[in-house]
């Protein structure tokens, strides 16, 4: 019953021994790691653009700085621009504000104008066209001319024709003698002032100037007046 014991060895280094082995844990944690690691490293490879080399990075530094000091030159020119079109529009919109008043200034000083000019006495000799004034200057062999010119029966369109004036007077040795100067165009609406120059013979003394209106030179007559040439 009671057999023969064996002896016990006690070795004080087996704690240590077994100390020394890695956990199972440890393992699978660090060969986690190191398949994470090659993952990355793969898809940085792959998949995502090359990393860049420090002289490559420096460029991209200086062209990034580069690209932003030329965005602030463009905002600073753009907002100078916007100011200058501020200002633009603003002088634009005085001028069009004085061009109207100018405009209603026109219209007030035409039609005080033309309330002048009805107020003159008609042409005695009549006519679809009326000499209601006129006024001679010489002056070195010219023949300075001023005209009112009235339409009484008006239409929509103004009349449009020939200014002709047949000149009677003195030539330079003394005989009476008559002179046609060049016909001039003219446009009448409801009023027209007429003013010219006209060049006359040399030594030619004008005394009176007979005035025509025709629809075209040597066409039918649609007024005429006498005036002396004072």
């Amino acid at each position: 019953m009671f057999g023969r014991s064996k002896p016990v060895v006690f070795d004080r280094y087996a704690s240590r021994r077994s100390r020394r082995w890695i956990p199972r844990w440890l393992w699978l944690l660090l060969f986690g790691a190191a398949i994470g690691a090659g993952a990355v490293v793969y898809v940085q490879q792959e998949y995502l653009p090359p990393r860049l080399s420090l002289p490559e990075s420096s460029r991209l530094k200086a062209s990034y700085e580069a690209a932003e000091g030329e965005r602030s030159r463009l905002g600073a020119e753009l907002a100078q621009t916007s100011r200058k079109l501020e200002a633009a529009l603003a002088e634009q919109k005085r001028v069009a504000a004085e061009l109207a008043s100018s405009l209603r200034d026109r219209s007030a000083l035409r039609a005080n104008i033309e309330a002048l000019l009805a107020a003159l006495p008609p042409d005695p000799r009549g006519g679809a066209i009326e000499v209601r004034a006129a006024r001679f200057k010489v002056d070195d062999n010219q023949l300075g001319y001023d005209l009112v010119l009235a339409r009484p029966q008006a239409g929509a369109a103004p009349f449009t024709g020939v200014l002709q004036f047949v000149i009677a007077g003195k030539t330079a040795h003394g005989s009476e003698t008559t002179v046609a100067l060049d016909p001039v165009k003219v446009s009448v609406g409801r009023f027209e002032i007429a003013s010219g120059t006209l060049p006359m013979p040399g030594g030619f003394m004008p005394r009176e100037a007979t005035i025509r209106v025709l629809d075209r030179i040597d066409g039918k007559p649609f007024g005429m007046r006498v005036i002396f040439v004072k």
